[in-house]
């Protein structure tokens, strides 16, 4: 699968040299590790670096006035800007997953049970365990699955579950309580005849309901009538966030965590943020370049999520603007390819 190229920032970087971007690399490394600002005696001797404290520090204030550097303090060191980070995400941060990880990932991905949603929401949790930041997956809603199977139990008492399975795998279960009594052979006329209504059908599709009244019939329309109504409140994309847990150790300040969190329970905020990097071709955005205010001190990382070539959603990472980017970038990467792979087989299976 080919991922979006990360967006160029529409800054030249004609005063860039080989020099300069070592010691950028070295600024930007030493402060996601550390969170402090970098001094010239931290990345002397750092590899690329065979210059002298004296010249190191010459390339930063050139860094620093050329935009990509910021010295919070007179006294301190400096911490990237936007900028920075941009740069090095584009020209330098591309680095790899280790294979232990990319191990952990692929095995888990491959092996895990469960319905849909719920593989959906195991591996959001298990990408945030690997990578250390929140972790969102984005699977498509049911508006354009069609439905391959249904099934009706008697739960007794008037209440009758519906199961439903879709084309992507997924499982609808939903419960309605009735207002006649059914036996055991309504409900094994009316599922007969609720599959034949269904399959081959999306949640959206409309069509006559049977007008006769016997119980059968009566049980089909209340059951598709309730499918109805709840396929009108969840058609939207499905959003699976894992590690929320870990927000606070990922940022700075309790501002930027609560706003992370309030972010993170809006689904819709999610799928537009993520929809719009991809449809600009990015797959990093970094602070402000999104234009999402509460998450103007995040990085946001996506990978497509793309099944026989069609979009089934996404794959994304959020964290602070010192994210590990080499490393959340490959992650998203594994899990969306591994995922997507694993759809796949799935759906031709059945």
């Amino acid at each position: 699968m080919t991922r979006p190229a990360p967006r160029t920032t529409p800054e030249s970087a004609d005063d860039m040299d080989v020099r300069k971007a070592a010691v950028l690399a070295a600024v930007i490394t030493a402060h996601i590790d550390t969170a402090h600002p970098v001094g010239s005696q931290t990345i002397h001797g750092s590899a690329g670096i065979s210059a002298s404290p004296a010249t190191i520090r010459s390339e930063l204030v050139a860094l620093e006035r050329s935009g990509y550097l910021q010295q919070p303090h007179t006294s301190a060191g400096r911490v990237p800007t936007e900028k920075g980070y941009r740069y090095f995400v584009d020209h330098l941060g591309r680095g790899k997953l280790s294979p232990p990880k990319v191990q952990q990932l692929s095995s888990f991905i491959g092996s895990v049970q469960g319905e849909l949603k719920s593989v959906y929401e195991q591996i959001s949790t298990k990408l945030s365990d690997v990578t250390r930041y929140p972790a969102v997956i984005v699977g498509p809603g049911h508006i354009n699955t069609t439905v391959r199977d249904a099934h009706l139990v008697d739960f007794g008492q008037r209440r009758i579950l519906i199961v439903l399975t879709m084309s992507d795998m997924d499982v609808q279960k939903l419960t309605v309580s009735l207002d006649f009594d059914v036996s055991t052979q309504d409900v094994t006329d009316a599922a007969q005849q609720l599959k034949a209504l269904l399959i081959g059908t999306t949640v959206r599709d409309r069509f006559e309901l049977p007008a006769v009244s016997t119980t059968p019939a009566r049980l089909v329309r209340h059951a598709v009538e309730a499918i109805w109504s709840e396929a009108g409140e969840t058609e939207g994309e499905q959003v699976f966030v894992g590690g929320t847990s870990k927000v606070a150790d990922s940022f700075d300040t309790l501002e930027t965590t609560r706003q992370v969190l309030d972010v993170l329970e809006k689904q819709l905020v999610i799928v537009s943020l993520f929809k719009d990097l991809l449809q600009r071709g990015a797959s990093v955005s970094i602070g402000s370049e999104h234009g999402y205010l509460p998450l103007a001190e995040c990085a946001v990382v996506v990978a497509p999520l793309t099944i026989d070539g069609q979009n089934a959603g996404a794959v994304g990472l959020l964290g602070p603007t010192r994210m590990k980017y080499g490393e959340a970038i490959a992650a998203a990467d594994v899990v969306s390819e591994q995922l997507a792979g694993r759809l796949s087989v799935e759906a031709q299976r059945g």
